[in-house]
């Protein structure tokens, strides 16, 4: 998984789920649509009308790829809803200082990589919006525009699903053929000792 993108910013801390995505949204089970409703009291007017200086609504944040997002982004109740809004929205990776644990684990196991870098990268990145930056999760770099990289954790299973394309349950089934030959050991090995 390699992304070069263009950035949004948006530095507020604490941005909880329920910002992400309110709970009035949490109804479906479908991602379809979510994209319209990430950050949706921020986003629109009562009346459903764009705010016309949300950092979303603008121009420059068209085709953007990448949020960088405040400290604790995702805090709150968990939702997978909050990640699938976000890729909905277009977003395939967050990046920032911190996030809430059961966020970023959602985020993970929905193909939304939550970056976390040191406190100067992120500050150079909220200074310069719109930049065009690359995440490479295989190195586990984030490479700014002047071409240095920092490196980003990330937890060793879920790099290797993501890099894979699968999720836990495609990860079991590509596992087939060694369950297979375990259960026919073990039951072999039972009928033995009968």
């Amino acid at each position: 998984m390699r992304i070069t993108g263009k950035t949004v910013v948006f530095p507020v801390d604490n941005i909880d789920t329920d910002q992400i995505i309110p709970a009035r949204f949490l109804k479906t089970i479908s991602k379809a649509g979510l994209g319209d409703q990430l950050f949706y009291d921020w986003r629109y007017e009562a009346n459903g009308a764009p705010k016309p200086d949300f950092i979303l609504n603008a121009d420059s944040a068209k085709g953007a790829e990448i949020l960088v997002a405040g400290a604790n982004f995702g805090c709150g109740s968990s939702r997978e809803h909050a990640p699938w809004a976000l890729t909905q929205f277009g977003f395939k990776a967050v990046v920032s200082t911190s996030f809430a644990d059961i966020f970023k684990g959602n985020a993970l196991k929905n193909g939304l990589l939550p970056v976390i870098v040191p406190p100067a990268v992120h500050a150079a990145l909220i200074q310069a919006p719109g930049v065009v930056v690359t995440i490479d999760l295989a190195s586990q770099t984030l490479t700014m525009p002047d071409g240095t990289s920092t490196q980003f954790p990330i937890d060793a299973f879920a790099k290797h699903c993501l890099l894979e394309g699968v999720d836990e349950l495609g990860y079991l089934l590509k596992q087939d053929a060694a369950i297979a030959a375990y259960e026919s050991r073990r039951v072999g090995s039972v009928n033995t000792l009968a």
